[in-house]
């Protein structure tokens, strides 16, 4: 989506820069992609999060031509391309913190084709580093020897990131998804150790789960590293499927004048995603409704 087409829709919302939401591919699972983007321009969103698996079963190896196809499926719809996120589900066998390191070299490698994906797939994407189970530390290795192998890894990718204008978010998770980096605090010790403008952070709303204090100090403390936000409930449904405060949310961030993506994201999608996809975008319509007073 153009620019232009951006300021109209912010214009259509009365003017509230974080309306600008988008949702992740997967939600829509059984579809094509083609027919996810039209799902998603018909629900209403802006823009769409790709989650690489959805286009392949070894989406670095994509060629020049299909990603050029996956560009104009995006275009066709008037949908803005927001990045990648679970991007190590596929191919199997990757690993970012195992203390095999054949394994480890073989995963940060495919990492490196990834952000070249990324890049490709359109102008200024991040990249969500959740992935807890291709991160997180295994085989007698401690969390802070995933931390230091993640740190490691970023480092020697951040150069090809950088490079390639796309920025890499190390995302907090909570506890039972993953036994590393759990906090904003956590990631931001990642962040500050690479110390690279294209490794940053995520606001995800259901990983928030170890922070302890309110949302709105958390992005008002963290929003200068924060690149992108996830919208969902604390068990990972969809917004308006639980009590998750999101008027909140999206109230700090306007006032702070968060201007990015905020991308719906779903764990469960065996319902209908159309159907979970308008009625996520209806609730969050609501919860921003007091903000344009």
């Amino acid at each position: 989506m153009t620019p232009d087409r951006h300021a109209q829709r912010t214009a259509e919302s009365g003017g509230v820069p974080v309306r600008r939401f988008a949702i992740c591919s997967e939600t829509f699972a059984g579809m094509s992609f083609r027919e996810a983007c039209q799902a998603a321009q018909r629900a209403g969103y802006a823009g769409i999060e790709i989650e690489p698996a959805h286009l392949a079963a070894d989406p670095a190896a994509l060629t020049s031509a299909q990603r050029r196809e996956i560009r104009r499926m995006m275009d066709d719809e008037g949908l803005g391309y927001v990045g990648v996120h679970s991007f190590l589900k596929a191919p199997p066998g990757l690993h970012l913190t195992t203390p095999d390191l054949s394994v480890r070299q073989r995963t940060w490698d495919y990492f490196a084709r990834l952000i070249d994906l990324a890049a490709e797939l359109g102008k200024q994407p991040v990249m969500v580093l959740g992935s807890g189970k291709q991160r997180q530390a295994i085989n007698g290795s401690t969390p802070e020897d995933a931390v230091a192998r993640l740190t490691e890894g970023l480092h020697r990718v951040a150069p090809a990131a950088e490079k390639a204008g796309v920025c890499i978010l190390m995302e907090p998770l909570a506890p039972h998804l993953c036994n590393v980096v759990h906090t904003l605090a956590e990631a931001m010790s990642i962040v500050r150790a690479v110390d690279s403008p294209a490794v940053q952070t995520i606001l995800d709303t259901h990983n928030t789960a170890a922070e302890q204090q309110p949302l709105e100090v958390l992005i008002r403390q963290y929003l200068p590293w924060i690149r992108h936000v996830h919208l969902n409930e604390m068990d990972g449904g969809p917004p308006g499927a639980g009590q998750f405060p999101f008027a909140t949310v999206l109230r700090a961030l306007n006032e702070l004048n968060y201007s990015g993506w905020l991308s719906v994201e779903v764990f469960d999608c065996k319902a209908d995603g159309a159907a979970v996809a308008r009625l996520a975008r209806e609730h969050l319509t609501g919860a921003a409704e007091p903000i344009r007073d």
